[in-house]
């Protein structure tokens, strides 16, 4: 009975350490989801008019991250009659067009990149909960299973 107990405590604590790691997870994801979205506001970018959803808003979030990079690559294209950087010679005034472009779209996919990285985090510490929660439960009952075979003692 001593060596289930000693397990059952050790796997409570297992438990406990995990859930506390989850906790964690999920606030380093919430502020870093809350970081590079007031990143993001404080730019004032807003999604182009032509953008086939979100035009008009402010740049906050993944969706219009992402939306806003692709409208910048079609405005390139059009600007540059379809090539891309690695298309134009390099001794062609439309390359400063295309770079720029280049730089802004890989800026706002480093945004989606870090809000994926964020809800990832989250999703993990949730996990993280709900194991430690599972495991100390199980224990508990497992000590509680033991308690009741055990013969009392005289």
């Amino acid at each position: 009975m001593a060596r289930s107990s000693s397990r059952a405590r050790t796997a409570r604590t297992l438990g406990l350490v995990s859930i506390l790691i989850g906790l964690l997870m999920v606030l380093a994801g919430g502020v870093t989801w809350g970081m590079v979205s007031a990143k993001l506001a404080a730019e004032n970018i807003t999604v182009s008019k032509d953008a086939p959803m979100f035009a008009g808003a402010k740049v906050t979030g993944p969706l219009e991250a992402f939306v806003q990079a692709d409208v910048i690559a079609g405005h390139a294209l059009k600007a540059t009659g379809g090539k891309t950087y690695a298309e134009l010679a390099q001794d062609d005034p439309l390359r400063q067009t295309a770079m720029t472009a280049s730089f802004l779209r890989s800026s706002l996919f480093t945004s989606v990149i870090a809000f994926g990285v964020a809800l990832f985090a989250i999703g993990v510490g949730v996990l993280g909960i709900v194991l430690g929660w599972g495991l100390r439960s199980a224990a508990s009952g497992s000590v509680e299973d033991v308690e009741a075979r055990a013969p009392a003692a005289a």
